[in-house]
């Protein structure tokens, strides 16, 4: 059994924190409480100057170095909210600080690393993944004697997120019944653990990772830490092989429930929180309201809080986030199409096959002129997901039909 961080631990890094951090917003989510018959709040660390929780952690560590540590420097790895932090508190103390991020890592994080360190920091691209990069930077301390800042296998970065925690107890008017909290390495829930178990033991502690990522759960499922033979690095800020030893003993032994979302159900609350909420999230950001539906019977009547962990999203990935949420809601569909080949055909799919609200969206096709007919990619974007069937039925009466992707992922992943 692991024992929980004393709580004046997290006092203390409070103090250390509030230098860099700001109290973020604390407010009732209208739209989510009316949907889900709930008072659901949310915690709006999408809000800090990093744009990202992981301010709290990263700062009170580098807080905590010696003179010496101080003058050898830092070195971290991150998907790019923990490498944000670890900038910015590299700059505040000038220190001088190497980062480590994934080669895909998305540019608008990279460029903010760069922002907030500025000449106090270098940025090495690495690898394909956040593990990959994790090896590399730990193998540069090996040689180098530098301070690893571990984004959260670590005592001192989990006091540092569970500030928040702390936050959010003093700002709720009411007992909170359930709190929704986004897994990665498992840093963050963990400092969420230890204060709620002090603080608040009555509360649900609800963990979720991404479907395409689900180190915690494997690992919870299995008794003992996993690493993932491979992951979806789509939600960044959660795409972790190997959990996090302490985030494992905390979850493992205090965590309620944890639930897996689809990465098209957390594309599909992105859009929204944007387009009704003007709230931008990244997709880390936007998991613990992707949960809600999961939950929806069991806290009616209850006192909710998601956690918006960051918005660090860029603008960049907004054509994929659109077509993941357009496959997941069922609107989306991609064909092989068997064209016959002779003049008139596509005139015929368009009149005939398609309904009078589908659009054709993707559209590839290569003539073989040795044969009867010749196959088409197409993606058909639906008006309602009642369209889908009748559309099928037309083009398999006609002898168009050649083959569903959607549910083809080997085939699929070179579309999207």
């Amino acid at each position: 059994m692991r024992p929980l961080l004393d709580i004046s631990i997290i006092e203390a890094a409070a103090d250390r924190v509030q230098v860099a951090a700001v109290p973020t917003p604390f407010e009732e989510h209208m739209r989510l409480s009316e949907l889900y018959e709930a008072t659901i709040s949310v915690k709006r660390e999408d809000l800090q100057p990093i744009r990202s929780f992981k301010i709290r952690g990263a700062f009170n560590k580098i807080s905590l170095l010696n003179d010496a540590q101080f003058a050898n420097g830092v070195v971290c790895s991150s998907a790019g909210n923990h490498a944000q932090g670890v900038a910015y508190a590299c700059k505040h103390h000038d220190i001088q600080g190497t980062i480590f991020m994934p080669t895909p890592t998305p540019q608008q994080k990279v460029s903010q690393v760069a922002m907030f360190g500025g000449e106090n920091v270098t940025i090495k691209l690495v690898g394909d993944n956040y593990d990959d990069c994790f090896d590399a930077a730990k193998s540069f301390v090996s040689k180098t004697g530098k301070t690893f800042i571990h984004p959260f296998d670590d005592e001192d970065v989990i006091a540092g997120q569970a500030t928040m925690a702390l936050e959010i107890l003093e700002q709720s008017k009411s007992p909170i019944d359930y709190i929704i909290v986004p897994v990665g390495g498992g840093g963050l829930i963990s400092g969420i653990i230890n204060v709620f178990k002090h603080k608040s033991p009555q509360t649900k502690i609800i963990g979720v990772e991404p479907k395409g990522a689900p180190s915690m759960h494997e690992s919870l499922k299995q008794g003992n830490r996993i690493t993932l033979d491979s992951l979806d690095v789509f939600v960044d800020g959660a795409a972790v092989k190997t959990i996090g030893e302490m985030g494992f003993d905390f979850c493992s032994q205090h965590m309620d429930d944890l639930l897996l979302v689809d990465e098209g159900e957390i594309c599909q609350n992105i859009l929204t929180m944007y387009n009704q909420d003007a709230i931008v999230v990244e997709p880390a950001g936007a998991m613990s309201v992707s949960a809600l539906p999961q939950l929806k019977e069991e806290i009616k009547g209850k006192n909710v809080v998601c956690l918006v962990c960051g918005g660090n999203n860029d603008i960049t990935r907004m054509a994929e986030i659109k077509e993941r949420a357009l496959l997941f809601s069922e609107l989306k569909h991609y064909f092989i199409v068997r064209f016959p080949q002779r003049a008139g055909a596509l005139k015929e799919f368009v009149q005939d096959i398609l309904g009078p609200t589908d659009d054709i969206t993707f559209f590839e096709y290569s003539k073989k002129s040795a044969r009867a007919q010749g196959p088409a990619v197409v993606g058909v974007q639906l008006k309602s997901t009642s369209d889908f069937k009748p559309l099928l039925i037309r083009m398999k009466e006609k002898g168009f039909f050649g083959d569903y992707l959607n549910n083809k992922p080997d085939l699929f992943q070179f579309l999207i």
